[in-house]
């Protein structure tokens, strides 16, 4: 069964779903507008400028009507100099008032556009590592820089130029209907067919926005997978790197195509009504030079008007592109108002129990609990109880897929149980603020994640205000110290994009100094040294040893020599205990456990 995000036309170019076609119809224009609420004020000084320029515009022809009916054939240089002065000062007034105009316009437009952004990476964070494991990095990428992106021409300037076109053709038109309202009549002929052309065109638009947008989405699906150090990897030792050029070069293409099908959408339409605007002013003078009309009207008169008529296509056209601007804008708008309106699966307690993250002792326990993933029929993990004292060991074996790693993820409250509950110290770890979660419980899991910037910066991640002497002391605990200080440049070398400056088990052991840098009360360990050597581990276990006196500490390990030490062994068989106890008893029952220790 195809995806959406795999579903395609036959013969490669992007189809739409139906799903995606209703959002982007289903977008509200009131939603949208409540997005400029917070900058009501602003947008009014916005307004009342546009006004004021377009009533002040307004009076350029009545002037120019003055210099060819009466400064110049009465030869009057005195009137003739005081009207090319206003004329001149009704440009510059104008000008004045559209850089205000602009600047106030923009602004408000880019904080709509910050907000946007900061709300949908804000909301993203809080997501489910569900949603990410359901959801392509690209497309998250492409929703926040390509979708907001395509959003700023109409965020910033569409307030403006509605308000601008709306007022400067009202006030042409009151102009136009005092100097002659027969002949403003058929300046307005062309106004039905104009406004049934445009809407045709602004739904087609629409339409490929959205095939746009996916097609981005892709495009930045592919960058991300080939592009990042692991794909590169990837694609040079299995040779596929001519298959992965071929890709984009398709991707590329088709958004050649739906950009030139964006432009020329309806353009013949609009060309069409340019040519009949542009006639209109011949069919003015035609009609003014009819023996039944002529003489109805001077000259100066006449040229005012038709000044004005041209004025008046000008703010038309305008809005007639803004509406079909704004209309195929809904396409991004649905795509990241989809992301807003993602629920929050984890999220903080309406009324979180206060919790000092210096005072807890740390004592874990697993009440009857059951999960299962998303889609899934089966439960990971189904009726989990154990009881881990503060200050004890647990460590969780078991063959690969039993549900260890579900239960470190619900311990850091990646995921919620379905059934029963997990508590620290008697209270459940839902009705804690997530802030305080993080502080008590910090994970090591086998999967390290290094960002792309120096070594201290990378441990300082854990801690903002941690001292270079902490940092220190959690990089010698977790036996990389020496490591790091032999780099070219000590802690501020960078590690390089994902950590490849390091080898895995130099990694892991610099994701050990970074949560011990936090100093939690729990401890979980997923395979947290399962990348390395012998002697090193060996090392890193010694330091987790002194480091567990007085702290929780949840080990996940497939080798049995790391765990045999626990206060506590469960040993996890398809989502359920299966046997727990210390390793000398159950090596001594001889059941699961030691066939895993033989």
């Amino acid at each position: 069964m195809e995806t959406p995000t795999q579903n395609r036309t036959r013969g490669g170019r992007s189809s739409v779903t139906a799903a995606e076609k209703a959002q982007a119809r289903d977008v509200s224009l009131r939603r949208v507008g409540r997005l400029f609420i917070p900058y009501r004020w602003p947008l009014t000084v916005v307004i009342a400028t546009i006004v004021a320029s377009s009533i002040v515009a307004m009076a350029s022809p009545f002037l120019l009507r003055e210099v060819l009916d009466i400064a110049l054939p009465n030869r009057n240089l005195n009137l003739l100099i005081w009207l090319v002065l206003g004329m001149v000062g009704v440009a510059v007034l104008t000008a004045a008032l559209g850089v205000v105009q602009t600047w106030i316009a923009t602004s408000i437009g880019q904080r709509v556009m910050h907000r946007l952004r900061t709300e949908v990476f804000s909301h993203l964070q809080r997501q489910s590592i569900a949603f990410f494991t359901n959801t392509r990095t690209g497309e998250v990428q492409s929703r926040i820089t390509n979708d907001i992106g395509g959003m700023q021409s109409v965020v910033t300037s569409t307030a403006t130029s509605i308000a601008s076109n709306l007022t400067t053709a009202v006030a042409t038109l009151v102009a136009m209907a005092a100097l002659s309202w027969q002949l403003t009549l058929i300046s307005l002929l062309v106004m039905p067919p104009s406004i049934y052309l445009s809407r045709r065109v602004a739904r087609r638009r629409r339409t490929i926005t959205v095939q746009q947008q996916r097609e981005l989405a892709d495009l930045n699906v592919i960058v991300e997978e080939s592009l990042s150090i692991s794909g590169v990897q990837l694609a040079k030792t299995m040779g596929t790197g001519p298959a992965l050029a071929e890709r984009f070069t398709g991707s590329s293409t088709r958004l050649i195509d739906l950009e030139l099908r964006s432009q020329l959408a309806g353009r013949w339409w609009m060309a069409t009504m340019s040519i009949v605007f542009a006639a209109i002013p011949a069919i003015i003078y035609l009609a003014a030079g009819l023996p039944m009309t002529a003489g109805a009207m001077t000259v100066g008169t006449l040229v005012a008007f038709t000044t004005l008529q041209n004025g008046l296509f000008r703010p038309l056209i305008g809005l007639l592109d803004t509406g079909v601007s704004v209309v195929s804008s809904l396409a991004l708008f649905g795509r990241i108002f989809e992301y807003l309106d993602l629920p929050v699966e984890v999220e903080d307690p309406a009324e979180p129990v206060a919790v000092d993250p210096a005072a807890v002792a740390g004592h874990v326990r697993f009440e009857d609990v059951t999960f299962a993933y998303g889609g899934s029929s089966t439960a990971a993990v189904a009726g989990i109880s154990l009881d881990v004292p503060a200050g004890s060991t647990l460590a969780l074996v078991g063959e690969t897929g039993s549900g260890k790693s579900t239960l470190a993820a619900l311990v850091s409250r990646l995921y919620d149980p379905a059934g029963g509950r997990i508590t620290i110290d008697g209270v459940d770890l839902r009705d804690m603020r997530l802030a305080d979660l993080a502080s008590i419980v910090g994970v090591v899991s086998q999967e390290t994640y290094l960002l792309h910037a120096t070594v201290r910066e990378n441990l300082r991640y854990a801690k903002p205000d941690a001292t270079d002497a902490e940092i220190e002391a959690a990089a010698r605990a977790a036996q990389v110290h020496d490591l790091i200080a032999g780099l070219p440049e000590g802690y501020d070398t960078m590690v390089g994009s994902r950590g490849h400056r390091f080898s895995g088990g130099e990694k892991q052991r610099l994701a050990i100094a970074r949560t011990l840098l936090r100093n939690p009360r729990v401890l979980v360990l997923d395979e947290a040294t399962s990348a390395l050597d012998t002697a090193t581990e060996r090392a890193v276990q010694e330091a987790f040893d002194a480091l567990a006196v007085g702290r929780t500490t949840i080990t996940i390990a497939h080798r049995i020599s790391t765990v045999r030490n626990a206060d506590q062994i469960v040993v996890i068989d398809q989502g359920r205990v299966a046997e727990s106890g210390t390793h000398d008893t159950l090596v001594a029952d001889n059941g699961r456990y030691a066939t895993l220790a033989a």
